[in-house]
């Protein structure tokens, strides 16, 4: 494979990667390139200290595909630059609109799990509430800090690295659940080198500690860990939900305003509570277009 192919699958990868619903891990997996980039990464371990003793450091560059990754570690961190500036200003501008699209996109990732979760028996079904209490976990524990520093950024991205190993859940999303998502973007769009740094680390950290634990449950405990994932996905939906009044929240130390609970409404009583349009014909077409667009990926891996 040349470089540019690879390139370009990064540039998808990424651009999957900040699209909350999308995983870049299942854009690598229809692009042909899943396998090398597990045993890619699966590649750093202590075996690499021998490896460096006998063939010096171009050894060490063969032996974990070097050009491979940074190549596409470089059209990924491309794509994200290039489409922060337009997200964030979709976030500003239409939000309903945009969580209409990412719900479709992320109900469209649901249907695809439950695909790989080998049935619905009473072990299945109790993975899937442990995923679901996860999800309902970790979306409280961050609010609950109080305020977004290098430290959270660095935690929010160990776990949102995770959905570059597992294909079908992503990795946007996970930050979205945590309420990271926008913080996020805006500081690739002003490119707040401390936050980005911070968060890269995290991710880097987190996939070399994670990737083999990963790659091991993917191989012998697949339809368990898709059960597992389908539980969070689900979970996680209320906090995409285009149409929701906020109930409570609290001051960050930075002076912001972070939401602890909201509640869902349905679009026709949303106007009334909160006196916003609700944009119901068009946020639903939205929706649909990101179910239909994920399945139609999804339809190209057979």
């Amino acid at each position: 494979m040349k470089l540019w192919q690879i390139y370009l699958r990064g540039m998808l990868m990424g651009a999957a990667d900040i699209v909350p619903g999308i995983s870049g891990g299942t854009i690598a997996f229809i692009t042909g390139i899943y396998e090398r980039l597990i045993n890619s990464l699966r590649s750093f371990n202590l075996t690499l200290w021998k490896v460096w003793k006998e063939q010096g450091f171009t050894g060490v560059l063969k032996a974990v595909d070097a050009i491979f990754l940074v190549t596409l570690l470089a059209g990924i961190l491309s794509s994200v630059l290039l489409l922060s500036h337009f997200i964030s200003w979709l976030l500003a501008s239409y939000p309903l609109h945009l969580n209409g699209l990412f719900f479709g996109l992320v109900v469209g990732s649901a249907v695809i799990i439950s695909r790989e979760m080998g049935g619905w028996t009473l072990n299945q079904l109790l993975l899937i509430l442990l995923g679901a209490f996860m999800a309902t976990f970790i979306s409280q524990v961050l609010p609950s800090i109080g305020s977004i520093t290098p430290i959270t950024f660095f935690f929010a991205g160990m776990i949102a690295i995770c959905a570059m190993i597992l294909p079908g859940i992503s990795g946007s999303f996970l930050l979205l659940t945590l309420g990271l998502y926008g913080p996020l973007i805006e500081a690739v769009k002003v490119f707040n080198l401390t936050f980005i740094a911070a968060f890269a680390v995290g991710a880097g950290s987190g996939l070399l500690a994670f990737s083999h634990l990963l790659g091991w449950l993917f191989d012998h405990f697949r339809a368990a860990t898709f059960a597992v994932l389908f539980g969070f996905v689900i979970g996680s939906l209320k906090h995409i939900w285009p149409w929701q009044f906020l109930t409570r929240y609290k001051i960050s130390n930075q002076g912001k305003m972070l939401p602890l609970d909201t509640q869902v409404l349905p679009p026709w009583h949303f106007s009334d509570i909160t006196g916003q349009a609700s944009y119901s014909l068009t946020v639903i077409i939205l929706m649909l277009v990101g179910l239909l667009m994920v399945l139609s990926l999804a339809s190209h891996k057979k």
